[in-house]
């Protein structure tokens, strides 16, 4: 299992803006948004949890990764051919959840958000390239429990990933994740799952036939869909 507390990332005010999809860059817009950066730069310490494991036991809908059994007709397909992954855990980190916004400054609230979700997409994205230099790896897709699919790795699977790392606690007290007993994690801009090689790119969102997403990655595939719900390795 390797931490990483210190992950260097570029948090600067044209990340931010593409992350919110901005289409009228107005004054307005910049100067609020450039006045939260210059609180959230400072403190920003996203950090990270990843671990290499091994896939064992496939069967129909399941399979067992470092000896956890997961259910999941999707991940199932996915590594059908696939031997090792990398369970994950990435935070925008607790220092910039704890900035102090009044209730009702909606304004400097919805650009912190932003802000925050800039930090754990770039980390991410940083531990992405790292996996593939350090292993030698092309590509990766990735997979979450609870994160589109069309529902077919639930939430509360989350658990068992976050027992490859030892459980709640142990998560808690490395990079300051903690688990809800609804499943969620908090800080709430965090993400979960499972990193694995792939020739073909795979989004979760390819799966998932919800229309009103504001995160999606790509477009709703039925056939892809189907091909999945069939448990056919794509």
């Amino acid at each position: 299992m390797e931490v990483l507390n210190g992950i260097p990332i570029e948090l600067t005010l044209e990340a931010v803006l593409e992350r919110m999809r901005v289409r009228n860059r107005n004054e307005t817009i910049i100067k609020n948004v450039q006045e939260m950066l210059e609180v959230a730069r400072p403190i920003a310490r996203p950090k990270a949890l990843y671990d290499v494991a091994y896939v064992e036991n496939k069967e129909e809908d399941s399979l067992e990764i470092g000896g956890v059994k997961f259910n999941s007709r999707v991940l199932r397909a996915n590594l059908d051919k696939v031997e090792r992954v990398f369970p994950f855990i990435v935070t925008c980190g607790r220092e910039l959840d704890e900035i102090d916004i009044p209730a009702d400054d909606f304004i400097k609230g919805y650009y912190l958000d932003q802000i925050k979700e800039t930090v754990v997409v770039l980390a991410r994205q940083y531990l992405e390239e790292l996996l593939k230099r350090n292993y030698a790896i092309e590509q990766l897709s990735r997979m979450g429990p609870g994160a589109g699919a069309g529902g077919d790795w639930p939430l509360p699977q989350q658990e068992k990933l976050f027992s490859l790392f030892g459980g709640r606690d142990k998560v808690e007290e490395l990079i300051g994740v903690r688990l809800t007993e609804r499943f969620l994690m908090v800080p709430i801009k965090s993400v979960s799952g499972i990193f694995f090689p792939t020739k073909v790119k795979f989004e979760s969102c390819q799966i998932c036939p919800r229309e009103r997403c504001m995160v999606r990655r790509a477009p709703y595939d039925p056939e892809l869909a189907e091909k999945y719900r069939s448990g056919v390795a794509v």
